[in-house]
This record gives C-alpha cells, structure tokens and sequence, in this order.
C-alpha cells in the first residue's frame, strides 16, 4: 500500500491510505481509496480506468462473427463462456438454434473453463492469504485443462473457438480420452485441496465470520454467482435461464446461508463438484451430426433488440444488442459479473480489519479487465 494525495487524515480523524492501482492482491490494476479508523475499515472507494479498452465500442465497429472473440479480453479466465454469450445473442437474432453436437461441446467446453478458472482462484486465494503450495497444484490440474483446450482449438486461455451456430470447428479426436482422464485426475486430487486449505485452521479463522455479505444486500447491489449463492440467493443461470442444452443435465445449484468469506470459498468447492459431474453425464454422450449450422457468410440481424444471459465462473454475463439491420450491431452493452459483485465490497468490508480486504477480495474472486471494459 502507499500513502497518496493531499489530505490523508481527514476532518474525523479517518486515515486515509491507498491499494493499488499496483498490488498483488487485487489480481489486476484496481485502486482502492480505504477510510481507516486504525485498522478498521471505514469505507472503500473503487477506482478504475487503468486497463479500459472500449470493448463495447470494439464490438460496434466489427461483424458480427467478428465481435465475439473481442470479448474474450474481458473475462480472460472465461473466454469460452463469454463468446458463447454473444454467438447465442445472434443466433437469438437470427432465429436460429447450434446443432445438437455443438450444444453439448459448448457444455463441455463451458464446464472445463469453469474449473479451470475456479482452479485458479483456489490456488490465488491461498497464495493471498499465505498458502504456497496451493498455487502450485492448482496449476497442475489447470494445465491437463489447458492442454486440452489447446489440443481442440489451438489456444490455451482465448479460445476463440464459439461461433453463431455452433463451434468453429470439430473437436479433437483425443477429446474424450483426454478428458476424462483430466477430470478422473482432479476428482482424487480434490481431497488434496481440502487437506491443504479448506480444514486448515489459520485459512477458516481468516475467512469465517469475515466479509459478510447478507441475501438482501446481495439483491441490492445486483451480485451474482458464488458470491451472491453464498449469501442464500438462487440466482444460476444455468437452471433460471437454461441455454445450450442445460435444462437436460443434472446438476445442483449450490447456496450457502453465511454469506462470509468461507461461505463463498465453500461455494465454489462445490461448483467444482457439480462441474465433474455436469461433463461425466456428456462426455459419453456426444452426439453424432455437424458441428456448426450453416449461416450466411455476412450476418446481418433484423432490426430490434436481443439480450442473452449466461453464467461464467464470477456469475452472470448479460448481452444486449441493437441492431439496425447492418453487418455490424448499432449497440453492443456488456453486463459484466465482476462490476456488480466490486460495487457490494464497501458494505461487506465496512467494519472489518485491512487484513481482512485481501481475503474479502479474494472470495468476491475479481478479475479486472471484466469489470473495466
């Protein structure tokens, strides 16, 4: 932390101290302005604009196959995810449905992104709160994922692979091979996670009773995903709004009442779970037919508006599109995840110790460039 601007005790004898925009812990270039009354927090006052790269304008001067790998650089953790949101917009539009086989690799695919991604936090939120070696086998289990997506797409972290009526191209012959022996590998190593971090008394005395964020705040500042499921709100997408197939698999939308800091790392433990089992009831079950329907080679949507949801690792991503009947969208609005979940930190960190903020900011799990577009 560093001590900026003019006035750093104010007139109620508040400190005033600033994290960031350069800090570890925020997992990406975010300044927090943090009101102290000794170690106690008394406000917290985002700052963003360091990584904005007018991806809504990027979106509205490109086509409409082209606009959807621009969103890949905002959830950088959820590529896949965030492309199949926009590719789903336009097929809305053009009143169109992907292939069956499409739909179910989009699943896979979406499954594999979200542990990846939760594998991700798991090791971060460790590494934030003193564990080493969580880091490291967190990102042993990531890269069998990794190289899967590698392997089917040619690109590890922006896949690029999502496109209006199905997938860009077939997936690899060894996909189901791989796959499976990815998510056999991760389900024995999942007890390793709870030996290292989840029983350890020093990680549930930083993280219990700490951060809370209450089911009615939840609803107030627009959180979503594990953050708000964690807080009591049923809220997946997934199960409200189900896309790609999702209404024909099982699996449990997982809530917590706490709502502290273990409640919402305990969510996403579980999600992991459901992930495992989402992509053994598919993998076997691909079905045989194409892999993109066929679209014209310039797409230009009716005029009118579309909006698709979809629920990414950090919660729900929501498209909305104008269209005024172009090649391009007339309007392109991103409703990022990570912008609604950051707007609630001020009221979860409000009376807690600065010690605390790192772990809060852990569990709300932000990546920055979703939430500065």
């Amino acid at each position: 932390m560093s001590l900026l601007g003019e006035d750093i005790v104010t007139e109620d004898g508040l400190f005033v101290v600033n994290m960031g925009p350069q800090h570890p812990s925020t997992h990406g270039v975010l300044h927090l302005k943090v009101w102290l009354d000794g170690e106690t927090i008394h406000k917290i006052e985002p700052h963003m604009g360091y990584i904005h790269r007018s991806i809504e304008k990027m979106s509205e001067n490109l086509s409409y196959r082209n606009f959807i790998f621009a969103t890949s650089r905002m959830d950088y953790l959820a590529a896949h995810i965030n492309n199949e949101a926009c590719a789903l917009a336009v097929e809305k539009g053009l009143g169109i449905q992907a292939t069956p086989r499409a739909k179910v690799i989009r699943i896979l695919m979406g499954e594999l992104t979200r542990l990846a991604s939760h594998q991700l936090w798991w090791g971060c939120t460790g590494l934030d709160l003193g564990a080493v070696s969580p880091f490291f086998y967190a990102f042993r289990d990531r890269e069998a994922i990794n190289d899967i997506m590698e392997e089917t797409c040619g690109a590890r972290l922006t896949q690029n692979y999502v496109v209006p009526g199905g997938v860009m191209f077939d997936i690899h012959p060894n996909f189901q091979k791989r796959t499976k022996e990815a998510i056999a590998n991760f389900k024995r190593n999942l007890t390793d996670y709870d030996k290292l971090l989840t029983g350890n008394v020093i990680f549930e005395n930083r993280t219990k009773g700490v951060g809370i964020l209450t089911k009615e705040d939840a609803i107030s500042f627009g959180v979503t995903g594990p953050t708000a499921r964690a807080s009591g709100l049923s809220c997946d997408v997934r199960k409200w709004f189900p896309y790609s197939g999702y209404e024909n698999v099982e699996f449990d939308e997982i809530l917590a009442t706490e709502g502290d800091c273990f409640a919402r790392y305990m969510c996403r433990m579980a999600e992991m779970r459901q992930s495992v089992r989402i992509i053994e009831q598919l993998i076997d079950n691909i079905p045989e037919g194409d892999f993109q329907e066929k679209t014209k080679a310039v797409i230009k949507l009716p005029k009118g508006e579309f909006y698709q949801r979809v629920e990414t690792p950090r919660g729900e991503l929501g498209v909305f599109i104008v269209s005024d009947g172009a090649a391009s969208p007339y309007r392109v609005k991103y409703r990022s995840p990570g912008f609604s979940n950051l707007s609630a930190l001020s009221t979860m960190a409000k009376g807690g110790k600065i010690g605390d903020l790192v772990a809060i900011m852990a569990t709300i799990d932000l990546v920055i460039p979703d939430i500065d577009r």
